[in-house]
Parts: C-alpha cells; structure tokens; sequence
C-alpha cells in the first residue's frame, strides 16, 4: 500500500487557488483511475484504488496547508506506512508555470505545508513539485500563491493534470524520469503551437527514392507566430531555468 497526499486548502473560496494544485492533481488521479468517492479520515478526505495493481490511498489533509502534516503523519501511522511509502504533491514557486519535478527527501523550501509534513514524519518521502512560476517581486509571493488561475491558465492546467493523472503509475513503477517525460511531452504536444520555438521536432522522414521525391510538390511554407502569452509560456516551460 502507497499513500499519495496532495495539499492545499479546505473550502470553496480557496479551490482555484495556485496553492491548491496538489488537491487538483489529487482530485485528477481519483477521476482517473476510478477511486472510490472521498470519504472523511486522518483529518482529511481519502479515497481508495489501484495503480499499476498496487493499492494507493489518495489523501487530501482538511486540517489548512500549515497543519498538512497532523493529517498525512496520523495517515502513515494507521497503516504502519514508511516515509518512503508518501508522495505529496504541492505547487512551487520556483519552478515556471507547468513545469514538474520529481525528488525525494530535501528542504521544505519555504512551503509551510512541507515544513509541517517534516515535522512529523522523517523527510525521506517523494515530492511531486507542481511549477506555478514566481510573480517576479517578493511582495507579490503570497497574492500568487493564494490567488486563483488565470482563465488563460487553464489551457496549460487541464493538460497537465490530465498528464500527471494518465501517467501516475509510472510513480508506482519509481519511474521519475518518466513520469516527468510524458508530462513535458503532453504539453508540448497537446499545447497549439504560437511560435516556432513551440512546435514539435518533425518526426524523420521515410526514405524515398530520388525520382519520387522529385516528382512531389512542395509544401508551400506556413508562417507560424512568434509571440503571444503561449508562446512566452511554453518558451519558459521548455527552455527557461528552474
């Protein structure tokens, strides 16, 4: 049995805040793979199912994201669960919007959610870190944060939760790198191109003979944007620092 905890906080007015990504991709994964519905334990919601035939119980702590870890610590003790057994997903300033990290054991980072799961729990669990960019001011953090997402933001949004859903077994596998992969790949697939730094790398050609690639009419060539929020987005997602 594997526990998945996915942060945020309780209550409508906070649902589509940046902050509460984790209960998103939380909520995706249930959606997905055909959890039970959500249920009132550990001072949080649970739903229960299978990924990749291992039993994983989906946790969203109830308790506010500065008591996170009173719920995920209370979870692993009834089902005499390990750290290494935790995975948590949760929002992260310092990576760009949409990017996704994957590590185990570290600092909290100044995420008050991640302090209070170390303070209960040793701190060798995996971390699922959801990118939602940084507002470029510190002053301007804690707006961000507990902000909602852009209606913009949504195109982005859905993909990646769909992405993170469709590919969490990799995570029962431990397959980080993949998992990381098929997300990167999704959103740059899925995601209408508005730029040429945002196309997809055309797929190798089949060999054809000289004679037939002369007698085929060329393609007229398409001019492609260079600019627009996506484009500034998806140049961030794939070729900006973390």
């Amino acid at each position: 049995m594997l526990l998945f905890a996915g942060l945020g906080n309780p209550g409508a007015k906070y649902a589509n805040n940046r902050h509460n990504v984790g209960f998103m991709a939380a909520e995706a994964i249930a959606r997905r793979h055909d959890f039970s519905p959500w249920s009132k334990k550990f001072q949080g919601l649970i739903a229960e199912g299978k990924l990749d035939g291992e039993k994983v119980i989906l946790l969203k702590p109830q308790t506010f994201m500065n008591l996170s870890g009173q719920s995920v610590g209370e979870a692993l003790r009834f089902y005499k669960l390990q750290p290494s057994d935790l995975t948590v997903f949760y929002d992260e300033l310092d990576l760009v919007s949409g990017k996704v990290r994957v590590k185990t054991g570290g600092g909290a980072g100044g995420h008050n959610g991640i302090r209070s799961i170390d303070q209960h729990i040793a701190r060798d669990y995996r971390r699922v870190r959801i990118g939602i960019g940084h507002p470029g001011v510190k002053e301007m953090v804690h707006n961000h944060v507990l902000g909602d997402f852009a209606k913009a933001d949504s195109e982005w949004l859905d993909v990646l939760l769909d992405s993170i859903a469709d590919n969490a077994p990799l995570l029962i596998k431990g397959d980080e790198s993949g998992f990381m992969n098929r997300i990167t790949l999704a959103l740059r697939d899925k995601l209408q191109p508005t730029g040429t730094d945002d196309t997809p790398p055309p797929k190798a050609p089949k060999a054809q003979s000289h004679i037939r690639q002369a007698r085929k009419p060329q393609a007229p060539a398409v001019k492609i944007p260079e600019s627009g929020p996506m484009a500034a987005m998806l140049k961030k997602l794939f070729g900006g620092k973390e």
